[in-house]
């Protein structure tokens, strides 16, 4: 097949128009299971309807728009990201690929021919996990490692429960890890996204190929203490727990240096909460990543006994107990190594490829096919805010490389079946 090239002007108008449709000033409006979701897959729906594919949705509510190829028995590759957005989120995240997803199609379609192997779509649901904060939701269900009984009972800010949210949208939790089936016979999977940091853009580079990205242990440590007033309890009387989860908070940030990983505390709550009151609890919600299995098993160990010892020296106890992990997830050697090459040919340059430290749905897929990913540069680099951006001639970069990657792809697994 002759080098398959993407309209970038396309996809990035493709890309405009659904942030004017599902945007604002405020920023993206995509949340999952929430209606602005819901229209943003119709915009999808009407771009897919003008070219030769079958769309449908699989149980666990990922939506697929499936090419024909020309040797249909020698498996398929699959291309996408994902729709969903956090709330007042950038225009890109996850857009940027399911619109150069969309972006393959076309490029494929215009070639006036079936390509050697059929080629899938997948807007992957609910990859944010912005309302119940649960990650990666539909693409652990194709994936095979989405549990529904972990999940039915998360609720949402409101108190919905994930089960009747995913219900309303017609889901049902249980049948959704029949969704694995979606992956039999898949050969390769190729996402493009932006970087949502600084190394490419400090680098001077518009677009790499991307390593693998960062398991993930996720903790809620609780310190228990002794409430009493701030006025009558001497310094050396108190049980302070806030004090306790203080010192931790410190702690774990040094795991992360020491290791070369990240380590986060994202969120403290502490009991009673008022100004007069010593903490007689205090909750740290924490978030360890590293490249590295081991790596990451000895920050969460040393993150355990961290707070064990800063319970102790303020006379609390402290409960830590585990909210979400992923392991790292490495991927294809082969595919790292195609990216980089159409990196390179699109005008990127030659730098190595960089790990991720977000997860993506690709972290989720590799556990099953062989998976590679694209990042184009941030700047600012930032996301999860109205103010994510990329400069366009990155994205071109990353466009073209991406449509590049897929077509090599798409003839590689018409030869050999697999990378």
């Amino acid at each position: 097949m002759p080098e398959l090239l993407v309209d970038a002007d396309a996809v990035l108008a493709d890309l405009r128009d659904l942030a004017a449709r599902t945007g604002g000033p405020g920023g993206a409006r995509r949340v999952a299971w929430t209606e602005g979701w819901l229209a943003a897959r119709r915009w999808l729906t009407d771009r897919l309807a003008e070219l030769p594919v079958e769309v449908d949705r699989d149980e666990a509510g990922n939506l697929w728009a499936r090419m024909a190829g020309a040797v249909p028995d020698r498996g398929f590759v699959i291309v996408g990201s994902h729709l969903d957005a956090v709330p007042a989120g950038g225009w890109l995240d996850g857009a940027l690929g399911v619109a150069a997803a969309l972006g393959v199609l076309r490029a494929l379609a215009e070639t006036g021919s079936p390509p050697p192997v059929p080629v899938a779509l997948a807007d992957w649901a609910d990859e944010e996990g912005a309302r119940f904060g649960r990650s990666l939701l539909g693409s652990s269900a194709a994936a095979g490692t989405l549990d529904p009984d972990a999940v039915r009972d998360l609720t949402d800010a409101d108190g919905v429960r994930l089960a009747d949210a995913l219900a309303a949208c017609g889901v049902d939790l249980d049948q959704a890890p029949r969704a694995s089936a979606r992956l039999d016979g898949a050969r390769a999977y190729l996402e493009l996204h932006i970087e949502q940091g600084p190394v490419l853009l400090d680098a001077g580079r518009p677009a790499s190929a991307v390593s693998g990205t960062f398991g993930v242990e996720r903790l809620a440590a609780t310190f228990t203490g002794q409430a009493a007033h701030a006025g009558s309890t001497p310094m050396d009387r108190r049980r302070d727990a806030l004090a306790a989860a203080a010192t931790a908070i410190l702690e774990i940030r040094e795991i992360g240096v020491r290791h070369g990983g990240v380590a986060t505390v994202g969120s403290v709550r502490a009991e009673p909460g008022i100004v007069t009151a010593v903490a007689g609890e205090a909750e740290l919600l924490v978030d360890l990543r590293h490249l590295e299995a081991d790596a990451l098993a000895a920050m969460r160990a040393e993150t355990v006994a961290g707070c064990e010892r800063a319970a102790a020296a303020s006379g609390c106890t402290v409960a830590v107990r585990p909210l979400f992990a992923a392991a790292p997830a490495p991927f294809h050697p082969r595919l790292v190594a195609l990216v980089a090459e159409a990196v390179a040919a699109a005008g990127g340059g030659d730098g190595p490829p960089i790990p991720s430290g977000p997860l993506h749905d690709a972290t989720e897929v590799s556990r099953r096919v062989p998976a590679a990913m694209l990042f184009a540069q941030s700047d600012p680099p930032l996301s999860h805010t109205a103010v994510e951006d990329s400069p366009i001639p990155a994205l071109r970069v990353a466009i073209e490389a991406y449509g590049r990657a897929a077509g090599r792809t798409i003839d590689l697994v018409a030869v050999e079946r697999s990378p």
